[in-house]
């Protein structure tokens, strides 16, 4: 089967920019500055208050792919392996190449899809006018057609969830996390204008969610 691995980091929009009835609402159960500084961490969460800022997509048998990712002044490059190319654009230019990219494969994988990426990628594209190819939120309990590896590791919630970098390290994978960016990250990195840094960032997550997917694949699934 031929199937991609795809992940997204996203940014939230300046509580500033929205009136101030949607401010009112956003931090409705806020009761404290901490609370409001968490509440405004959250925004970064939903496709209502975030935008995305990149996503990369790799073929885990050919190990090519692409970064889609914000540079307004961007110019196309390729990783240093050559299998990858980092793609700038604006927001709508990533979904729309999204699209065209998902629909030629029959199996998406991810890391916490299912409650994140996909609704995420799907909501915002209705936002911005962007059809997209296909229903990313398929039938949950089956891995065919898209293997959120989250749910096929914790089995669907029965078991504990951990976070992709505890997973990694537990197989005994590079944590991406160890080049010493983390979604924290993307806020200061964004804000700084360090574009690529967050796009080397997404691709990471994907090329360890692709090593975590072999693992998977090997050991545990009983669907082949």
């Amino acid at each position: 089967m031929n199937r991609v691995v795809f992940d997204i980091e996203t940014l939230a929009y300046p509580l500033e920019s929205f009136d101030e009835s949607q401010q009112e609402y956003l931090m409705r159960f806020a009761k404290n500055d901490e609370e409001r500084a968490e509440a405004v961490m959250k925004m970064s969460l939903a496709p209502f208050t975030a935008q995305i800022v990149a996503i990369a997509m790799v073929n885990p048998e050919s190990q090519q792919g692409k970064v889609f990712y914000h540079d307004p002044a961007g110019q196309s490059s390729v990783s240093p392996d050559g299998l990858v190319e980092f793609v700038p654009g604006s927001e709508t230019a990533m979904l729309q190449e999204f699209w065209k990219t998902i629909a030629r494969y029959g199996q998406f994988v991810t890391f916490n899809g299912r409650t994140f990426d996909c609704p995420f990628l799907m909501l915002r594209s209705a936002i911005l006018g962007v059809k997209p190819t296909r229903n990313l939120m398929t039938y949950r309990y089956s891995a065919g057609e898209h293997c959120d590896l989250l749910e096929q590791l914790s089995y669907y919630g029965a078991f504990r969830k951990f976070s992709l970098d505890f997973y990694c390290r537990s197989f005994g994978i590079r944590s991406p996390k160890s080049e010493g960016v983390s979604g924290q990250d993307v806020d200061p990195l964004f804000r700084a204008g360090r574009y690529q840094e967050i796009a080397e960032y997404c691709l990471r997550d994907v090329r360890a969610t692709v090593q975590l997917f072999q693992k998977w694949q090997s050991f545990l699934n009983f669907e082949k």
